[in-house]
């Protein structure tokens, strides 16, 4: 019960990214925001950063990673040396910013469910690139998911703006290649410390060709802070945590809730409405990826 309790928590921090980015970043009544996504996305780094770093620091030598003799992997931050690489940086800090600039203009569970469809695609492909074979279920499930993805953001009287769609598309593919980057590292909480502090300078040099235009209200600056450290970082934590409980099949399975969560955390907040659209694209959408991923796991298992 308990396990099931911190995965429900972990699938509403990652919903809540969404959320909170749309309240921060998207104008309001008058047309206006909190904060500009070029300073969203670095302080988001940032904070997410400083919370790993210091979780990394305080974590125990005996916490079942690393020789508990101080060689990188106990008290300290020397972990954060020798994790984490530039490449992996450079997908996060391009997933952070993308998915920043898509919501000026994109709904909260819009952009939730286009960012996972194309975190899905992205490692379908690569499992397709390497030989992968899927079988006819398998199929099924993935034309469904991607045919309905399609007719979402086709153009239509509730369809969601095209550049923003594209902008978390490509975010989506970021971080699906970061995910497919740190499958198997030895210790995915060290390595994800390691990434974000690489991200830090590479979230400062994407804001310099907007150095003019920065515009950032306390507000703004909290809910990007609140993203970064807690959203993302604990919940990155709280998710390597609760990962040894759950097949690889059930965790993929487990977050097919959070476009669901992150949709109704868009209605709860911020009045945004469900459009029948929306609706059926979702059910499909979700429904077909949940059969691929059962499908398949029943095919290699």
């Amino acid at each position: 019960m308990i396990t099931f309790l911190l995965a429900t928590l972990t699938m509403i921090a990652f919903a809540a990214n969404s959320v909170i980015g749309r309240i921060a970043i998207g104008p309001d009544a008058g047309g206006a925001a909190l904060i500009d996504p070029a300073s969203y996305s670095c302080i988001r780094l940032m904070a997410g950063a400083a919370m790993l770093a210091l979780l990394v620091g305080l974590r125990r030598p005996d916490d079942g990673y690393g020789d508990g003799h101080g060689n990188g992997h106990g008290r300290g931050l020397s972990p954060l040396k020798a994790n984490g690489n530039w490449l992996s940086a450079a997908a996060l800090t391009g997933y952070a910013v993308f998915f920043s600039f898509s919501y000026v203009a994109i709904n909260a569970g819009m952009g939730a469910l286009i960012l996972f469809a194309s975190v899905q695609a992205t490692m379908i492909g690569r499992a397709l690139h390497q030989g992968d074979r899927p079988g006819a279920l398998e199929w099924l499930g993935l034309v469904t998911a991607f045919g309905a993805f399609a007719w979402l953001v086709s153009p239509g009287l509730s369809a969601p703006d095209p550049l923003a769609a594209l902008l978390m598309a490509v975010a989506g593919i970021c971080w699906g290649a970061y995910t497919l980057r740190g499958r198997g590292v030895a210790d995915p909480l060290a390595a994800t410390a390691g990434n974000f502090l690489r991200s830090v300078p590479m979230g400062l040099v994407a804001l310099l060709p907007f150095l003019a235009v920065l515009d950032a209200s306390v507000p703004g600056v909290l809910l990007a802070c609140l993203s970064g450290a807690v959203t993302s970082g604990l919940g990155y934590a709280l998710w390597y945590r609760v990962l040894r409980a759950f097949s690889a099949t059930q965790a993929a399975i487990l977050q097919l809730t959070v476009p669901v969560i992150a949709g109704a955390g868009g209605t709860l907040t911020l009045g945004e409405e469900w459009s029948l659209r929306f609706i059926l694209a979702s059910a499909l959408i979700l429904g077909g990826v949940a059969i691929a991923i059962l499908s398949k796991a029943r095919r290699t298992g």
